[in-house]
């Protein structure tokens, strides 16, 4: 029998995501579902990679000011400029030993876009 210690272990959270992109004079909005992994050798005392409830307050934190929002007016020019950012906003919520493992980004149409740590 192996020991769950000596196993890998994932654990993804996601949420909704409607942004705006400007191309040149385009403009292009999206519906995205963002899905955030974490990643660990072995289990917590409560046999999970994370606490849920805190990776997804996270989440909701750093995905509230992007919702409906035009995301050149802040900076971000595109899908991996906004992966980017939610890996870096969010990997200090992951307590060690577990990490964050990628931030995805899923448009409607299934199309499926992630950026690694």
């Amino acid at each position: 029998m192996v020991h769950a210690s000596a196993l890998h272990f994932e654990a993804a959270v996601t949420r909704p995501l409607s942004v705006v992109f400007r191309s040149g004079d385009r403009w292009e909005g999206h519906d995205y579902t963002v899905e955030v992994v974490t990643a660990r050798q072995g289990l917590d005392g409560f046999d999970v990679v994370v606490d849920f409830r805190d990776l997804e307050a996270a989440m909701d934190r750093s995905l509230a000011p992007l919702q409906g929002r035009l995301l050149s007016e802040l900076g971000l020019d595109g899908p991996l400029a906004l992966a980017q950012r939610l890996l870096k906003e969010l990997t200090p919520f992951v307590p060690a030993p577990a990490r964050l493992k990628e931030v995805a980004l899923t448009d409607g149409t299934g199309r499926r876009m992630a950026v690694q740590a």
